[in-house]
């Protein structure tokens, strides 16, 4: 019986040429520009790495301790200094060149057991999970900022508007808290996502795991996981995670993104409702007069950019299984995201913290419009029995009436509601001589909505109260991740440089 040969003309086995100078330029460089973001996780993966061989007595004592002595080096160097090179590939073979220049074959030891693509995968971990409790943090004291404001201006009366048109009655305070809970809830995600990202590859080998490592759990301890991912094929190539970070990065800045647009509307000098401090606008270099409120549009266009970074990121990942491409560009797409996210979430801080509200001219707005219509209508069902729909073409007919003739809502008399009450229904409801002005009132209409989560004063200070404790949890969870990977990755770096000597 013959064995079958594979037919001849395919070679195997490693390149035996350098890469084309178009494979360096439209692939290898783009990679080292992502070097910067798993530099730090690279040193703490191989030191890793290297203490999990020497405990299982694979690789030799001084061959671990020459090369932990490169790994403790190289680790106070800044991703700026070090010598990434495309030319040598991608950022794990740019390291691999210069430490085989430094102390020759011993380097190879970094390779036992563990493909390249397991080292950057465990940095990127390293370097994702301390971006996601910073942006909690941030997201907290936007969260608190706001709260603080929303607490200022709880008796700060605002026509509340949908599709920009004037609703009811309510507060500043009460506005300004609904930006709140989306960013609590985005919070909260982001440390779901933490717990995905805090799990470790190590150990996973290529797809099937390794002969040489027989319990994952070392190694992820030494960098601080949580524990292993379980599947080990899964582990080296999954990426819904990195998909649902995306997103919830691209909410926390449409959340953002939706109050300055609405900040930029209420800052124009036809509504002057609110003023932004001088330090977050721009001058027109052209129109003296003008003072441009340039940091509400950077935080919708980099709203834009996210979810385009989402949506492209999307479709990368819906290559087949095992494929490099879904992690090639996770690499610098997704750090990248979370950056810029926590660059605008502190920028959003800071335009709410230093936000000048106009009392007097969102009161004036409230005063010559309509917003009162809703609970005149309810009030004409409660008192005299007469269906909501009845009820609301008669409001509306006066509305329309009374705009007509210049009279603002809280002028409106009982005498009004009987003219259209006889023109829609045929009868007068008697209301005439009627006083209307508790019904009328916005003041008297905001202290009625007292139920849980209403704009009265009392309903926005349980509110307040509530949300500081949820941030407070929050903040105290965030920090005490960051404080252990902290502890984690000082005490590898310890016992490392004990081996060393």
């Amino acid at each position: 019986m013959t064995t079958p040969t594979r037919p001849a003309g395919r070679a195997l086995g490693f390149p035996q040429t350098g890469p084309a100078p178009e494979l360096i330029e439209s692939g290898f460089a783009l990679e080292n520009a992502d070097a910067s973001f798993l530099h730090r996780g690279l040193n703490l993966a191989d030191i890793a790495h290297v203490l999990d061989l020497r405990r299982r007595e694979i690789v030799p004592e001084a061959a671990a301790r020459e090369l932990l002595a490169l790994l403790v080096e190289v680790t106070d160097v800044a991703a700026d200094d070090f010598p990434y090179d495309p030319s040598h590939g991608e950022p794990y073979n740019s390291r691999e060149h210069y430490f085989v220049s430094r102390i020759g074959d011993v380097a190879g030891w970094l390779h036992a057991g563990r493909p390249r693509r397991e080292a950057a995968r465990v940095a990127l971990r390293l370097h994702l999970r301390r971006q996601l409790t910073e942006l909690v943090e941030e997201s907290v004291e936007f969260a608190r900022g706001a709260v603080t404001t929303a607490e200022n201006h709880a008796a700060t009366f605002l026509p509340d508007q949908t599709y920009l048109q004037q609703a009811q009655p309510s507060t500043f305070g009460h506005y300004l808290l609904s930006f709140v809970y989306p960013a609590v809830r985005d919070a909260r995600r982001l440390l779901d996502e933490l717990d995905w990202v805090d799990s470790s590859p190590g150990g996973a080998g290529c797809v099937n795991g390794t002969r040489l490592l027989d319990d994952r759990g070392p190694v992820a301890a030494a960098l601080g996981f949580r524990g292993v991912i379980p599947h080990t094929r899964d582990a080296m190539w999954q990426v819904d995670g990195l998909v649902h970070i995306l997103a919830t990065a691209a909410s926390l800045l449409s959340n953002f993104s939706k109050l300055a647009e609405d900040l930029e509307i209420f800052s124009s000098s036809e509504f002057d409702f609110v003023d932004l401090a001088d330090a977050y606008t721009r001058s027109s270099i052209l129109m003296p007069q003008k003072r441009n409120p340039y940091a509400l549009s950077i935080i919708r266009g980099a709203n834009g950019v996210v979810i385009g970074r989402l949506t492209g990121f999307l479709a990368v990942t819906k290559s087949p299984s095992a494929r490099s491409d879904n992690l090639i560009f996770a690499y610098g797409e997704v750090p990248r995201a979370l950056d810029l996210s926590l660059r605008i979430t502190r920028l959003t801080s800071g335009v709410v913290r230093t936000l000048k509200v106009n009392p007097t001219r969102m009161r004036e707005e409230l005063d010559r419009g309509y917003t009162q219509a809703t609970d005149l209508a309810e009030h004409l069902v409660q008192r005299l029995g007469v269906d909501y729909r009845t009820a609301y073409v008669v409001v509306g007919n006066t509305v329309r009436a009374a705009s007509r003739a210049g009279i603002p809502g809280g002028q409106i008399t009982g005498a009004m509601i009987d003219e259209a009450a006889v023109a829609h229904t045929g009868r007068s409801w008697g209301l005439a001589g009627e006083d209307l002005s508790g019904v009328l009132d916005p003041v008297s209409i905001v202290a009625s909505r007292g139920a849980e989560g209403g704009a009265a004063p009392a309903a926005v200070a349980d509110m307040v109260s509530r949300l500081r404790l949820d941030l407070d949890e929050l903040a105290q969870d965030a920090a005490s991740r960051t404080a252990g990977f902290d502890r984690s990755e000082e005490q590898l770096l310890a016992t490392a440089r004990e081996v060393v000597g």
